[in-house]
């Protein structure tokens, strides 16, 4: 019965210190946001949210802002089988009650590092998008 309790022991204080390590991604995307977005053909602001991809891995996407036409976000994308060279893209919609319209997409290759990137949008309305992006070796 001492064995059994030692091991619980010895489990519980590998399981305490595995909680306390930085399981970090290879590409964490964060410090989201947009500014000037264009507003629609009778002046309305759009409800902006992002889709994040890095290589062919879909990360997720943001929530997003109601009216809102210089919108942060909170949200950080992390992806773990992601690699230089390969190319990180930000897509912005504007959610409608429908279905979501295309706004404009940044896309980028990684390199090594952490850096502060801002993109012009392409492929549909203007504004510009900022993040941060950190690639581990």
């Amino acid at each position: 019965m001492a064995v059994f309790y030692d091991l619980r022991l010895v489990s519980l204080a590998v399981l305490m210190l595995a909680s306390q390590l930085d399981f970090a991604a290879a590409v964490r995307v964060f410090g989201i946001r947009a500014s000037g977005l264009d507003s629609d053909a009778f002046g309305n602001f759009p409800d902006p949210f992002l889709k994040v991809w890095c290589g062919s891995a879909f990360g997720g996407q943001t929530e997003f802002h109601n009216n809102n036409n210089n919108p942060t976000w909170s949200a950080k994308f992390n992806f773990p089988n992601c690699n230089r060279y390969d190319n990180l893209k930000l897509e912005l919609w504007d959610q409608d009650l429908i279905y979501g319209e295309h706004f404009g997409t940044c896309v980028g290759d990684l390199e090594y590092g952490t850096f502060s990137m801002y993109c012009e949008l392409h492929g549909g309305k203007r504004g510009t998008l900022f993040f941060n992006y950190e690639l581990k070796p």
